[in-house]
């Protein structure tokens, strides 16, 4: 585990010795103000992927927060007088890690806990919060568990419930409709197609599969069993390196040409995968460059290496708002921090985002999108919209 400030406070030797004086005197450095007479900073902690497998996703995650928190504190990096002190620690994407990082944070009197990059994480950094009473804003974790997991734990990401909505959307109304999920065996596929079949299956559809062994490299025999099934809509979940072989396959054998075929869209640096298929398959997107054109948009735009926005840009930028709300609202005051919260609306980097009271969902609009080009060199649009409310989850039970 790694954790680095990204603050650093020189003093001299005069004021550190009445600093501690002052932290002695008073018994809280929440209390206190520091010798140069700056009120106490807000200690913030993003526990999040800077290595391992969503490296690259925990890279666009830190780079949207700090331009989130530009925006949301006008360059100052202050609210009121008091500094935004955060200190970052690399969890790998490892559960066992995050854990003890959020726990040593909080041990050094940190309220704010942001990040999880992975939904492993996420839901095993929920309980700590809720146990120490501290904030917690998970990042890009996708998992609906998140949502309504304690009153302590809200996200600044989507969840998955609003990715497949969004896929339902390539075909209206769903009843009477047919529906085949392609994904791998394993985890990643059960949810998948367990989603679908809440999702748009609980729309009326008849929702069916294909799985294909993690390990397959020939998937021939699995494009024929899709024809065969004649679907309206064929949902695909796929992970890893054998991505490019399964997309040609469906081409050449006439599946994308044959039906309405759904996919997530990944961050920018995956697109090449799709290869000649790229332009034939729709899209379901969170977020992409060029999806929206709001005010923060601009600015996170402005602060990004290369001033490209991608996939989970947006979910740091949020985060950092809601870090600044929470402050500006509830001072050192958990409880003041999550009513300020509940129910707030703001306009974040793809437009209205909406905190809904009763489970913590974060309401957003979800995109519907076409690549055009090739290669390297694919361009991607919005094709529809969805509001927040056209792609709200059902309300969850908090559970604590």
């Amino acid at each position: 585990m790694t954790i680095r400030h990204t603050r650093r406070v020189f003093l001299s030797a005069a004021t550190m010795m009445a600093a501690a004086l002052a932290a002695t005197a008073c018994g809280s450095p929440q209390d206190t103000a520091s010798g140069g007479g700056d009120a106490a900073p807000v200690k913030v902690g993003l526990v999040y992927s800077q290595s391992g497998p969503l490296a690259s996703y925990g890279k666009q995650y830190i780079e949207g927060f700090k331009a989130g928190l530009d925006f949301a504190t006008k360059g100052t990096g202050k609210v009121g007088d008091r500094k935004i002190e955060v200190t970052e620690a690399d969890d790998a994407g490892d559960p066992a890690k995050a854990v003890s990082a959020t726990k040593d944070l909080i041990g050094k009197g940190t309220k704010i806990i942001a990040g999880s990059t992975s939904s492993g994480v996420a839901l095993q950094v929920a309980p700590i919060a809720a146990q120490n009473k501290v904030l917690f804003i998970s990042g890009p974790a996708a998992t609906d568990a998140v949502t309504g997991a304690n009153k302590y734990t809200f996200r600044s990401g989507r969840q998955s419930w609003q990715d497949v909505v969004t896929a339902k959307s390539f075909i209206g109304d769903a009843a009477g409709k047919k529906v085949v999920v392609f994904a791998q065996d394993g985890a990643f596929g059960d949810a998948n197609e367990a989603a679908v079949k809440a999702v748009i299956g609980g729309a009326g559809a008849t929702v069916s599969s294909v799985r294909a062994p993690a390990s397959a490299t020939e998937f021939t025999p699995f494009a024929s069993q899709i024809k065969a099934a004649k679907p309206d809509l064929l949902f695909v979940a796929w992970a890893g390196t054998t991505a490019g072989a399964m997309w040609q396959t469906l081409d050449q054998q006439g599946v994308l040409a044959s039906t309405t075929v759904v996919t997530g869209l990944d961050i920018r640096a995956s697109w090449p995968t799709f290869g000649a298929a790229g332009s034939k398959i729709s899209f379901l997107s969170h977020y992409f460059d060029g999806a929206s054109d709001t005010e923060a948009a601009k600015a996170a735009k402005a602060k990004v290496a290369g001033g490209t926005l991608d996939l989970f840009h947006p979910d740091g930028f949020a985060a950092a708002q809601m870090v600044v709300r929470a402050v500006q609202e509830g001072g050192d005051d958990v409880d003041k921090m999550i009513k300020a919260l509940e129910g707030w609306e703001f306009e974040g980097v793809k437009g209205t985002m909406k905190i809904r009271a009763e489970d913590h969902a974060l309401l957003q609009p979800m995109y519907q999108a076409k690549l055009s080009g090739s290669g390297t060199a694919f361009t991607a649009t919005a094709q529809k919209t969805l509001t927040g409310d056209e792609s709200a989850p059902p309300v969850a039970q908090m559970k604590g």
